[in-house]
């Protein structure tokens, strides 16, 4: 797997402050992506056990709420690969921080049998995540009010609250109230 970028201050792509990585390769190639460069699976570098030591020292500090795992996207399967070792360490370390994605894939593609982003790694990595943003960038539903996402069908799906009741559950927006 390769990466574009490693943000060690985001305040943008999710809650608090977080470390982000925006990892290489997207083959939804959403029209009006805000970062189309990430679409090629070898833009940027090399993810590595180094990079992987780096991004656990850029978490540690208290005031650090989590990851967040953007692209590209983290759902190609050769990314979930690469990725499921990675977070088993980030919750193995640092289990009081949340991890959050953001996926042009729906959850629920991510969870059918037959379709492109499911692989072996998919249902492990959903267990290890926060919050899900799900769907592909839609320029004819963009919302800029919107919080953590750029159209209104995207959703901010909390996972924990998700297993729990067995139904899609989105994260309310604290901000306004409002889903």
């Amino acid at each position: 797997m390769y990466y574009g970028e490693i943000k060690n201050c985001d305040i943008a792509n999710g809650e608090g402050v977080r470390i982000t990585l925006f990892v290489s390769g997207c083959t939804n190639r959403c029209p009006h992506c805000f970062q189309p460069q990430t679409w090629d699976f070898t833009y940027g570098q090399p993810f590595t056990a180094e990079t992987e030591d780096y991004l656990l020292s850029l978490l540690a500090p208290d005031y650090i709420s989590g990851l967040t795992l953007l692209g590209g996207d983290p759902f190609e399967p050769e990314n979930q690969r690469a990725l499921l070792p990675f977070l088993r360490r980030v919750r193995g370390r640092f289990p009081e921080k949340n991890i959050w994605a953001f996926t042009g894939f729906t959850y629920e593609e991510l969870l059918a049998e037959d379709s492109h982003p499911r692989c072996e790694a998919t249902d492990s990595l959903l267990s290890l995540l926060d919050v899900l943003v799900d769907g592909r960038f839609v320029e004819e539903l963009k919302d800029i009010s919107l919080r953590f996402r750029g159209s209104s069908n995207q959703r901010l799906i909390d996972l924990n609250a998700t297993r729990q009741s067995g139904m899609v559950t989105l994260l309310p927006d604290r901000r306004r109230g409002t889903l």
